[in-house]
């Protein structure tokens, strides 16, 4: 998909992603060596959008597993559409149980979930697996198969093997360790807070009205927010919420009356927002 780490940059910069060089190598890398990218890192940092921003420069066709406690193969993989094979099998009642048995494990029965949809069909997909961590320890065994040869098997079916391998990208918070063995089958990216000069860019291109002066006022109160000790420090994203939040209310510059009335914006929980407000010395920033 890419030519070099620059067109990478190039492009994603093209479809509203500001990639750093480490990202833009990491993703290089991942196309041209054929492996999953596994991205770690905090909520709001870019993880999935980074996803989403490679699909649409390649003119792939985004295909998401999002993850959660409790998930399972039928929600990952695949599943029997049992509604429809009970219709079957009450068709043809005439008919012995190994001719029915032959029909009703057929495609036109399988339902496939977000790991199957990937690896089938000669469309560019990218796959995005995303919040990997929150998934119990079990998925990870059908993410290794998957992952590892790009191929899924469905025992009534065979082997269903990937003719055009998707990009796959898997985002973690990093809430729970991740096993080595599915560690090994990728490429690893750490995305953290970008640097000032960065995020006065991210939100510059995102909030286009916004003046210049307001932007950099904004993000150097954020990076002073995150060197508090917060229960979440604010993330990229509500950086962004921040800057269109102070637009909205007509705000030209930031006061302590209009940083108190919109904290709620960059931080959530009502701790931090006490503590930011004792805290913050917009006269020293």
């Amino acid at each position: 998909m890419f030519t070099s780490v620059d067109d990478v940059r190039a492009r994603l910069a093209g479809a509203g992603y500001l990639a750093s060089p480490a990202v833009a190598t990491a993703v290089f890398l991942a196309d041209r060596l054929g492996k999953p990218l596994l991205v770690e890192g905090p909520a709001g940092v870019g993880k999935t959008e980074l996803a989403k921003a490679v699909a649409q420069v390649a003119g792939a066709r985004l295909v998401r597993l999002q993850c959660y406690e409790g998930i399972d193969e039928s929600r990952a993989l695949y599943e029997w559409n049992h509604a429809k094979q009970l219709l079957r099998i009450s068709a043809g009642r005439d008919e012995t149980w190994d001719e029915t048995r032959t029909d009703i494990f057929g495609e036109e029965f399988l339902l496939p979930r977000p790991l199957l949809t990937a690896i089938r069909g000669d469309d560019p997909k990218v796959l995005l697996i995303d919040e990997t961590d929150k998934a119990d320890v079990e998925v990870e065994g059908l993410l290794l198969e998957v992952l590892g040869d790009f191929q899924v098997t469905v025992p009534e079916l065979g082997t269903i093997t990937a003719t055009r391998r998707p990009f796959a990208v898997l985002t973690s918070n990093a809430t729970r360790e991740l096993s080595e063995a599915l560690r090994r089958r990728c490429l690893f990216l750490h995305i953290g807070f970008p640097d000032a000069e960065l995020e006065r860019r991210i939100v510059r291109l995102k909030v286009p009205e916004i003046d210049a002066a307001l932007a950099e006022s904004v993000v150097r109160v954020v990076g002073a927010l995150r060197a508090m000790d917060l229960r979440k420090a604010p993330s990229v994203a509500e950086t962004v919420d921040w800057a269109r939040t102070l637009l909205a209310l007509g705000a030209g510059t930031l006061d302590e009356s209009v940083v108190r009335d919109s904290l709620g914006v960059v931080l959530k929980h009502q701790d931090d927002v006490l503590k930011a407000a004792a805290k913050l010395d917009l006269d020293a920033l």
